[in-house]
């Protein structure tokens, strides 16, 4: 039987955090460089955290250094660990069953492909208990482009599977253009869904193989990913 591959976005796509990842980022920027950022200023949707956090500290002439985007990060994951607690987030309708149905067929391989922190991925995943169902993926860590994510995880998913997967059997799943561009960069199929902070009409727009409005029942998306549909027992 044929193998796939499902790469997730985290926010908006499998969680809704309550703002706590920009929380933490601002509460790092007042920590530690003593400036305070208004909201809004800096996009964030489908962006890298290097690529959001290199923008804030410009907007201070804060120097890029490899010293200054350490400060930056160990006290945004710091800060992070408090606002997961202190923000009422959830985990979005239907994520549970899918990720659940697709851990448990053999040949499905469940990954991530964001733009968090690898670090900031594992916090927030372990805080809402979803983060053992991961095996591999890209992260924001290094690249300012999503493109060069997803294609730091299509190496992982070649380095997982030893190669035995065709990308006409790899998903990438998120709620923004840019999952749809990133997908797109790797030849990948792309799946989007509308809970996130983009208009739904921006979403569609940008071309996805499949959109929905949700995935409060997960079935269709497990009809579609699933190597055998849904005549599987899993």
């Amino acid at each position: 039987m044929a193998h796939s591959v499902c790469l997730f976005d985290i926010d908006g796509t499998l969680l809704d955090t309550g703002g706590a990842g920009l929380a933490a980022m601002q509460a790092a920027l007042q920590s530690e460089f003593g400036v305070r950022l208004e909201e809004g200023r800096i996009p964030t949707a489908g962006r890298t955290d290097r690529a959001i956090v290199l923008d804030m500290m410009a907007c201070f002439g804060i120097p890029e250094s490899d010293e200054t985007l350490s400060r930056f990060t160990a006290a945004y994951l710091q800060h992070l660990r408090m606002t997961l607690h202190q923000r009422r987030g959830l985990v979005l309708p239907g994520v549970p069953e899918l990720l659940r149905r697709l851990h448990e067929h053999p040949h499905v391989h469940v990954g991530l492909l964001t733009g968090n922190f690898r670090e900031g991925a594992r916090l927030k995943l372990e805080h809402y208990g979803l983060y053992h169902y991961f095996q591999f993926g890209g992260f924001g860590d290094r690249a300012r482009d999503r493109n060069d994510v997803a294609r730091e995880a299509l190496v992982e998913v070649h380095r997982h599977l030893d190669g035995k997967v065709s990308l006409e059997r790899i998903w990438v799943v998120g709620d923004t253009p840019a999952d749809v561009e990133c997908g797109r960069a790797i030849g990948a199929r792309v799946i989007a869904v509308g809970t996130g902070i983009v208009p739904n009409s921006q979403v569609q727009a940008a071309g996805p193989d499949f959109f929905f409005k949700s995935f409060a029942d997960p079935t269709d998306v497990l009809r579609l990913v699933l190597p055998d549909g849904m005549d599987g027992n899993y």
